[in-house]
């Protein structure tokens, strides 16, 4: 295949679709105390899920620097690549495709295009498995990005959190107003778009999943779609139960624990969905 696909480990593909499609994934960094993990390398979804309520210091996050993706480029145009796109999480939520697009100028062996996927988790993840098959049909990188941005208007990933505490400790939002939302009880929904995340909130348990559910009809009918969670594997399969009206035509809908490197800023208990709407 002359062109390969490059992503980051917030995708959060199965490695059996990144394994099928040859998509290389370049994994972020985690950061627990004086320990440091590579994403989903020598840090397990279920063992930082299992561990994360016991950690003395909230976890960091970093992304994979110049140099990593340089060595990254520099081995997919050894194996034969003839161009590069590497594809990644939103700008508005990380530096990656930042230290992506210093590499790509930076590299001059083959031509390598860096695309803001305008998204996170398996909204990423489904440009980039869309991405993988269209080069795996000869398709050239113009057409695949052509291709890749109509599809974003169509793509949604949206969740509600159990706590604010995991957003706090994260350092992603200031500490009062974290403490004053747990003593109201507020269960925020976020919503991702093209790029750009908002923020909502609720009261209740029951009030954030019928948002939820008012989302999934307003989008409808899907493509894609997919059950994501952190840590909820149960509440998860329970869900996939009450939606099997909105199943693609003869489709399933995977369930997906989210990446630890997102999981450390949401916290247990996210539980949402990624889709592409129909055309």
């Amino acid at each position: 295949m002359s062109i390969r696909i490059v992503t980051d480990s917030t995708c959060d593909l199965p490695d059996e679709t990144v394994s099928q499609q040859g998509i290389t994934v370049v994994p972020m960094y985690i950061n627990i105390g004086n320990e440091s993990y590579l994403d989903g390398v020598n840090l397990t979804r279920e063992e930082f899920y299992e561990k994360l309520p016991g950690y003395p210091f909230a976890p960091k996050t970093a992304t994979p620097s110049i140099d990593t993706f340089l060595q990254v480029y520099e081995r997919l145009a050894n194996e034969g690549a003839k161009e590069i796109l590497s594809i990644h999480i939103s700008e508005a939520l990380s530096a990656t495709v930042n230290a992506a697009r210093t590499a790509a100028e930076q590299f001059t062996r083959v031509p390598v295009t860096v695309l803001d996927s305008s998204q996170l988790s398996l909204g990423t993840g489904f440009l980039v498995e869309k991405a993988a098959q269209m080069a795996r049909l000869g398709k050239t990188v113009e057409d695949i990005v052509s291709a890749l941005q109509g599809f974003m208007k169509r793509t949604y990933v949206f969740a509600s959190l159990k706590t604010l505490e995991y957003v706090r400790r994260s350092g992603r939002m200031n500490s009062a107003i974290a403490h004053f939302g747990e003593f109201l009880q507020i269960k925020p929904l976020l919503h991702m778009n093209m790029g750009k995340p908002s923020a909502s909130r609720t009261r209740t348990d029951k009030r954030a999943r019928q948002s939820l559910l008012d989302w999934l009809a307003e989008y409808a009918p899907y493509e894609k779609l997919a059950i994501v969670h952190a840590g909820v594997q149960a509440e998860a399969e329970a869900l996939r139960e009450q939606i099997r009206s909105f199943f693609p035509e003869g489709g399933s809908v995977p369930i997906v624990q989210i990446t630890p490197v997102l999981g450390a800023h949401l916290g247990i208990g996210a539980v949402g969905f990624a889709c592409i709407s129909k055309e």
